[in-house]
């Protein structure tokens, strides 16, 4: 099997279901954590809150059994190397299993072997629940930055596998988009791919690459209850991959455009504050619309193709769909010029 192959079959194939007994049952056993356990929603892993004794509290993982065992192994690393790098920076700690490895294997009889992971919980308001303002904003932009410099010394094997939601395969999404039955709407997103492979693709492969967070959406990050202007949080790794450092930065604007008059001046704001931190090249923000819109292509193709595929998890799929479709919308009103001169501006190239 390629690691394509592996790829695909993470997001085609539905993850086999563990019971809470048995999760708790297995904390005990590797990690020496007697625990209440919660089942937790995920695109690919299943996932399980935690609450020990004297408040501890924590988030079990069990890997898809269709993912590569170096991937799960890649985004514990990554944590790991992130905590020694910048130990501030608001992230989950991995939790060692008791012979000291960052993981166990775990099979089930008659099923595939998969990856259990304990990490900490972190506490905190979900973005999309709170306030929004320019400083929160800012700060999540630049809580970002800092976890792209954290993260640019660290390599791991795993970093060049086929990974899901990696832009610079966006072009491979394609087929994909038959299953989108509006024509219009297909007609949109087929534009959106179009701009990707004319200008972005082709000059993805000289900029500069590391390995990057790449899932930087509102619902990956918290805030402080009392303070929604400091973040609190940022989650889910499963989406880690080598690739241009510029992608990560698209995922994340991608989330500030806000479909109206000022669809842009959010994310120029956003990445404004993120090259304040961690500045980015010219032919970076040159693509960087480009790479925004193929984000948002992903989002809307693989996202309605999943759903229909596993109606069970349909909402949680789902949940970024509609407003990634206003959003393309409005960017395919955008000229290209104008997007990418504004973008110039705000990192002071001109």
């Amino acid at each position: 099997m390629t690691d394509q192959d592996c790829a695909e079959d993470v997001l085609a194939t539905a993850s086999p279901d563990i019971d809470e007994s048995r999760a708790a049952q297995l904390a005990r056993q590797h990690f020496g954590v007697e625990a209440e356990v919660r089942r937790l929603t995920g695109e690919r892993d299943r996932n399980f809150h935690l609450r020990a004794g004297a408040g501890r509290e924590y988030v079990l993982k069990f890997s898809h059994p269709a993912e590569d065992p170096r991937v799960a192994d890649f985004q514990a690393r990554a944590l790991q190397h992130v905590e020694r790098v910048d130990p501030g920076l608001p992230v989950q700690r991995v939790m060692p299993a008791a012979d000291g490895a960052p993981s166990v294997w775990y099979q089930a009889p008659g099923a595939p072997p998969r990856v259990l992971r304990l990490f900490t919980y972190l506490p905190g308001r979900p973005l999309p629940d709170a306030p929004r303002s320019d400083a929160q904003r800012r700060n999540l932009a630049q809580v970002l930055a800092r976890l792209g410099l954290a993260l640019r010394g660290f390599e791991h094997p795993a970093g060049a596998l086929n990974l899901p939601w990696d832009i610079q395969r966006t072009d491979e999404v394609a087929p994909l988009l038959t299953h989108i039955a509006d024509p219009a709407r297909r007609a949109l997103a087929q534009r959106a791919l179009a701009r990707f492979t004319d200008h972005a693709k082709p000059a993805l492969c000289g900029l500069r690459a590391q390995a990057i967070h790449n899932d930087l959406n509102l619902y990956n990050v918290l805030v402080d209850p009392h303070d929604p202007d400091t973040i609190a949080g940022i989650l889910d790794f499963g989406d880690m991959v080598r690739a241009p450092l510029i992608n990560d930065v698209a995922v994340a604007a991608s989330y500030q455009l806000e479909p109206g008059a000022e669809l842009l001046e959010p994310a120029v704001r956003f990445v404004a504050a993120y090259h304040e931190v961690n500045p980015l090249a010219r032919a970076e923000v040159d693509i960087l619309f480009d790479l925004m819109m193929a984000r948002l292509v992903m989002v809307v193709a693989i996202g309605g193709w999943r759903a229909a595929r596993y109606p069970e998890n349909r909402d949680y799929i789902l949940r970024n769909n509609a407003v990634s479709w206003s959003r393309l919308q409005a960017c395919d009103g955008m000229a290209r010029e104008h997007a990418q001169q504004r973008l110039r501006a705000a990192c002071g190239f001109h």
